[in-house]
């Protein structure tokens, strides 16, 4: 399992903290805030995502949703590098 988030929405850019308690899975009524504290508690892979939330069991149609939060929440140093990208 990955290491644990302490705060997770720290890692989010704006765009994607908005709708905390809509459903991002609406296939099976999955808020975006629970897949998000699923990725904070170690789930980094779309099957352990679905396997704590079901979310990308339906059609599938969220599971690019899921992938892009996976890779915010999880990928070190992802702010940093846009932000030195930024300058340059």
């Amino acid at each position: 399992m990955g290491t644990k988030i302490t705060d997770p929405l720290d890692k989010l850019p704006s765009s994607l903290k908005k709708d905390l308690d809509k459903n991002l899975c609406t296939c099976n009524e999955v808020p975006k805030i629970d897949i998000i504290n699923a990725i904070a508690n170690g789930a980094i892979t779309i099957k352990e995502v679905k396997k704590q939330t079901y979310a990308t069991m339906g059609t599938g149609c969220c599971t690019q949703q899921v992938e892009k939060l996976i890779e915010y929440l999880c990928a070190p140093g992802r702010k940093e590098r846009r932000e030195r990208g930024r300058k340059g």
